[in-house]
């Protein structure tokens, strides 16, 4: 194979043609028969054992041909792309092919390009960087959590508050008919915790144990479609209350439920420990931001179908999460069955992805600017790294990703780190 006639377009595409000589044309030719005559009948011959020359006597000289063309195709395009120095994105297509009298076949084919893009400055950046922060409203939320986790529940006696913990029968009624999922004996239901359809645990506030009550209900109109807008009746019953009962914080408390012997040595663990978490939280929002600051600096127009393909790559991941990993559902199934329709497309996936490839393109090209590579033994390490922070053997990363993608990932790490490490807090 031979690659010709490259042209790259001011529209960030490019063209160019690959040539298939006669003898792999004639090669491929003999591939298509041998993979076809299995299902050809040619009178005075068993199915599958009539000559190729027969075959082409009866139907025609260019019997293969299309097959052949048709193989040839993704080969001659590879080629192409591993000896024309392009660099494409998305799918090619095939504009034309022409077979010569001489049996040479030429394909023209038609590439998006790589984006162009421009650095910024990326070193030497400057944001603001706050001091971490630990108040007594801050321990005193821990503290409540802390008995919130050892509090008990006690029956109480009255009409049903806000707060409560509520026993409940319910049915309910569409029509006069009840619905699916509609009914249940025994349910604990927290009132206020907005966990039921609106309007049902207000209703179910200031009913007295043992009484029913037809609650009237209006389901969202973003709710499941045989119930979205409508009207319902419930029909439910207090079977019980209870409250959540909390211990008071003191030293007997403390030496129960922990290593400390009074309220103020763990009161003061828990302001070291805040001061851990703000100090995280600090530093996590400075890199953010000095890295928000250096793709903000690039200078890239963002293809639409990298774009596309990015949405994708978030789809399917946020699929796999749910055990999904059918290659064959397209980017519009995933969209329907995820419940997004294009207006959540636009405002919220497009933004992300879009933002995900700069960053990429950012690293990708400080890595060839900085001139940085990774040696055999950094990959080791980073590798075994990897491997142990999620519990896995080093061999089995570098099957499931491949070592190509692990060292492009650890280049894009060593990238990031010029950003942050050459960076300084106002």
């Amino acid at each position: 194979m031979i690659v010709k006639n490259i042209e790259k377009k001011e529209d960030r595409t490019a063209t160019f043609s690959v040539e298939v000589d006669a003898l792999e044309f004639e090669a491929a030719v003999a591939k298509a028969y041998k993979k076809n005559k299995g299902s050809i009948s040619i009178p005075g011959f068993r199915k599958g054992k009539a000559p190729r020359a027969l075959i082409e006597n009866m139907y025609g000289a260019d019997m293969f041909y299309q097959d052949a063309m048709d193989e040839l195709g993704p080969e001659a395009f590879m080629f192409g792309i591993e000896n024309s120095g392009l660099k494409i994105i998305g799918r090619p297509s095939i504009t034309d092919m022409d077979l010569s009298e001489e049996k040479v076949l030429t394909y023209e084919f038609k590439v998006e390009l790589y984006p162009e893009v421009t650095l910024g400055q990326y070193r030497g950046l400057v944001a603001a960087k706050k001091a971490p922060e630990v108040t007594e409203e801050m321990v005193d939320a821990k503290l409540e959590e802390l008995r919130k986790r050892n509090s008990r529940m006690v029956d109480v006696d009255r009409a049903a508050e806000m707060g409560d913990t509520a026993n409940i029968d319910f049915d309910g009624y569409l029509d006069g008919v009840p619905f699916e999922g509609g009914k249940s004996e025994g349910y604990s239901l927290e009132l206020g915790s907005g966990s039921f359809v609106p309007g049902f645990e207000e209703q179910v506030v200031g009913m007295q144990i043992g009484e029913e009550k037809d609650l009237d209900i209006t389901f969202p109109e973003n709710y499941t479609p045989e119930l979205a807008g409508k009207a319902v009746v419930f029909k439910v019953k207090l079977n019980g209350l209870s409250v959540a009962e909390l211990p008071e914080v003191d030293d007997e408390f403390i030496q129960d439920v922990s290593e400390f012997d009074t309220v103020e040595e763990y009161k003061a663990d828990l302001r070291e420990e805040l001061a851990v978490e703000q100090q995280d939280m600090v530093d996590t929002q400075f890199r953010t931001d000095i890295m928000n600051m250096a793709i903000d600096n690039l200078v890239v127009d963002v293809p639409e179908t990298m774009i596309m393909e990015k949405v994708d790559e978030m789809l399917r991941n946020y699929a796999s999460q749910f055990g999904m990993n059918d290659r064959e559902v397209s980017t519009d199934e995933l969209l329907k069955l995820f419940g997004i329709d294009d207006e959540t497309m636009q405002s919220s996936l497009r933004p992300s992805a879009v933002a995900q490839i700069k960053q990429e393109l950012m690293f990708e090209a400080i890595a060839e600017a900085e001139n940085i590579e990774v040696t055999d033994e950094e990959l080791d390490e980073y590798i075994n790294g990897a491997a142990q922070t999620v519990g896995a053997k080093p061999e089995d990363l570098i099957n499931h990703f491949g070592l190509a993608y692990i060292k492009s990932e650890y280049v894009k790490e060593k990238a990031s780190r010029i950003i942050i490490e050459t960076a300084s807090a106002e």
